[in-house]
């Protein structure tokens, strides 16, 4: 058995569910009690409801910890619907009529919107209903049972409330109910604390019950103050017969289909039971420890054919439920036979132990409920909230002040408006990624759409665009973007053909769908062309290859539309630089430098020495093809240099030493650094440390080579004297990704310029 997964009616579980499902029965029975009365409806309506969410919603249902039955959040809705049609009769074919609209719901997979409730809510709404159990169970856990077990609301039938209701305590708690209360939750919270016994098979609540029921006997028999009398006890409705029984069953008056009255009940009570279902199903599915996911529409079907069925024979509506649900998780349930086994007990124990029923202690049950709800309203549940941020936090309070100060669902609908006010907010100020992009040519602002930009994002974007400065270059990217609203593209098309064009502003179009009318349009050039390359000058080089390190090592590099550079590259070339470097593959220079295709001439070869060849490379690329730069880049860590060290200090070959016969030449030049006197601290190993000692002599060696071009070619020599190339060095850190630029006399100027000159149009593009 796959123990992700448990499957229902597996001989591993079944153990787990049938102990919880005697757990959420006992919890169950008083609060469909409960749920009846505070809904001005027969007390055996709210049981008929029970046994039906537990035997027909629990069959059908595909969720595995869910467990349906009368809804505290419906009492008010039910009561004033009884009041408004007249009779409790009447009431059943508004419940039937119900139940085939949520049935309808289902098969057109209506269950979609639970994706769309905010995580914020939701945990508001667990941490909410835990609050409102121990508020309300307060009383009942001390003697005072004024108000039915199953009232949730904050505003009370009689005219008292949540508080007023903990202030009556005052002068009104029983003494023998307290003890059986007080004791309870002490010994819920022990159990727990004993590893051995929470992880046992039986249950904790199970025991609390018995234990009540044994106490509250045993005070019974002293007839004093502490004796428990039967309105702190269970009060189900004892039938003499099956006769009896049956006579609690009321059937639905359809004489009364064609008042209009009915149709808008039956609307009134399918919504908000569908609602409560969903929002209770995404609740509970986070509860479970096996993070299972419950199919919503398939859960709306289940209920609507459970409305049916409770409304034909007199029963209240029927939703998921989070208190049960939490219970049945608490006490282990497993799957949704925990769900049947409370329903089978709920008809089966009324039908023939009701007297035995009755004999159950409020207070115990309260207990129960007292410590179910500490655990769904935990301190680090609010401390962990309040560490998500205000947009987490602030939904969070709302739903969880709103919830405790009126009801479920008003509280859920307030937690829900202020979450979509921070959407608002948050489509207003960060719906658009803007990027500033510095091309080789000119500078140009991308605007990343998201994948799904609504009619929300228009006042985000319209702002963006009229922001852009006259003359600008504006590229809008929409290759990530799936939904584009009407109103957008509407927007975009004349902003392209009107406004900017009256403003002297370029706007590029990339990514757009064949639906969204709006064809790529790309006015500025990614790479180099024979017109940028004739503009350029080595300092503008200079400083296009410092900016490119800059965004390679801090991740903004520009996104490239390479398979356009192939075709456009295709005729021709015009590099703006050459690189010499090494043949480390840690060091792709395209990419370090953030340049496209046909942005440089890249000669590598091992040590970044120099050769005939390279030679011959260098001067074709800056003589004939027209390059501004030659840029000699060493890198830290490099083999080459290492080898090179090694041997020279071993006094070898590298033919005899490593078997390479073609390296010498290469270990050769580099060797010819180490040689130069002031580098002799090499020789007896007095440099401090092998891997600084081999950067010290890698950059020795981009200065050595630098020299080299310079007086072996006389080409090159003469086009740097002339001002039309320059000749500049860089050591590459393998580990940062960053280039420092070197550079010996006569070109530190060249760089300490080009460098100020990057950081003023750095600064001026940032007040910009």
């Amino acid at each position: 058995m796959d123990r992700a997964k448990p499957h229902f009616l597996s001989p591993a579980t079944i153990p787990y569910d049938l102990v919880s499902g005697v757990v959420v029965f006992l919890v169950a029975l008083p609060l469909c009690l409960g749920v009846a009365l505070a809904s001005n409806a027969p007390l055996f309506s709210g049981v008929l409801a029970g046994i039906v969410g537990g035997l027909v919603v629990g069959a059908l249902s595909k969720s595995h910890t869910s467990v349906s039955g009368p809804a505290a959040g419906l009492t008010a809705i039910v009561a004033a619907q009884i009041a408004t049609l007249g009779s409790f009769e009447a009431f059943l074919v508004a419940v039937v009529l119900a139940g085939v609209i949520q049935i309808v719901l289902g098969i057109i997979r209506a269950g979609f919107i639970a994706a769309f409730f905010p995580s914020s809510v939701i945990k508001g709404l667990l941490a909410a209903i835990g609050m409102i159990l121990i508020l309300k169970q307060i009383p009942h856990a001390l003697g005072h049972d004024s108000d039915p077990d199953g009232e949730m609301a904050f505003q009370q039938v009689d005219h008292e409330n949540t508080f007023s209701e903990l202030l009556a305590l005052i002068g009104d708690v029983h003494p023998g109910a307290a003890l059986i209360g007080l004791v309870s939750i002490a010994f819920l919270v022990a159990w727990d604390q004993i590893k051995p016994l929470k992880k046992s098979i039986v249950p904790s609540p199970l025991i609390v019950v018995l234990l009540g029921v044994a106490v509250s006997e045993w005070l019974g028999s002293w007839s004093g103050t502490w004796a428990i009398g039967s309105s702190h006890l269970v009060q189900v409705p004892v039938a003499q017969d099956l006769a009896g029984f049956l006579g609690f069953l009321q059937w639905p008056d359809f004489t009364q289909i064609g008042n209009p009255a009915i149709y808008t009940a039956a609307v009134t009570l399918a919504l908000v039971a569908s609602l409560e279902t969903l929002l209770n199903l995404e609740a509970i599915d986070k509860l479970d420890p096996q993070q299972r996911t419950s199919p919503p529409s398939r859960e709306l079907l289940a209920q609507g054919i459970g409305n049916v069925v409770s409304g034909l024979i007199g029963g209240l509506p029927v939703t998921s439920v989070i208190v049960r649900s939490s219970v049945n998780i608490n006490a282990g349930g497993k799957t949704r036979l925990s769900t049947i086994v409370h329903g089978s007990l709920l008809l089966s124990c009324v039908m023939l132990l009701p007297t035995w029923l009755n004999r159950i202690p409020l207070a115990s049950l309260a207990a129960i409920l007292i410590v179910t709800g500490f655990k769904l309203a935990s301190p680090r549940l609010m401390v962990r909230m309040w560490r998500s941020g205000r947009n987490q936090f602030l939904p969070f309070a709302a739903t969880v002040t709103a919830i405790v100060f009126t009801d479920l669902l008003v509280g859920v609908m307030i937690g829900m408006a202020v979450s979509i006010a921070f959407i608002l907010h948050s489509n207003l100020r960060r719906p658009l990624k803007c990027v500033h992009e510095q091309h080789l040519n000119e500078d140009v602002l991308r605007i990343k759409l998201a994948t799904q930009v609504g009619f929300l994002n228009r006042a985000a974007l319209s702002q963006v665009l009229d922001n852009v400065p006259p003359g600008g270059h504006v590229l809008i990217d929409a290759r990530a973007t799936d939904y584009l609203d009407a109103d957008l593209i509407d927007l975009l098309c004349d902003y392209r053909d009107t406004m900017a064009p009256a403003r002297g502003i370029k706007v590029s179009l990339v990514g757009f769908k064949d639906r969204f009318r709006l064809p790529d349009e790309i006015h500025f050039v990614d790479h180099s062309t024979h017109a940028v390359q004739r503009e350029l000058t080595p300092q503008r080089v200079l400083k296009i290859l410092q900016h490119g390190n800059e965004r390679f090592w801090s991740g903004r590099r520009l996104k490239r539309d390479h398979n356009r550079q192939i075709g456009e590259t295709a005729q021709a070339q015009y590099p703006i630089a050459a690189v010499l470097s090494c043949i480390d593959s840690r060091a792709p220079v395209e990419l370090i430098f953030d340049l496209g295709l046909g942005d440089i001439f890249s000669v590598r070869i091992a040590g970044n020495v120099v050769t005939d060849e390279v030679l011959g490379s260098l001067e074709f690329a800056c003589a004939v093809s027209g390059a501004k730069l030659v840029l000699v880049m060493g890198h830290t860590h490099c083999g080459a240099v290492t080898t090179a060290l090694d041997l020279f200090r071993a006094r070898q070959s590298a033919s005899d030493a490593i078997g390479c016969d073609h390296l010498d030449s290469v270990m050769t030049e580099i060797q010819r650094v180490i040689e130069k006197p002031h580098l002799a601290a090499l020789l007896d190993g007095r440099y401090d440390g092998r891997e600084a000692c081999v950067d010290h002599v890698s950059r020795e060696n981009v200065l050595h080579t630098m020299e080299v071009i310079q007086r072996r070619s006389r080409t090159l020599s003469r086009l740097a004297e002339q001002g039309r190339i320059a000749i500049v060095g860089g050591m590459y850190d393998v580990a940062t990704g960053r280039v420092t630029f070197i550079a010996p006399e006569g070109v530190e100027e060249l760089a300490g310029a080009a460098e100020a000159n990057g950081h003023h149009e750095e600064s001026a593009n940032h007040a910009a």
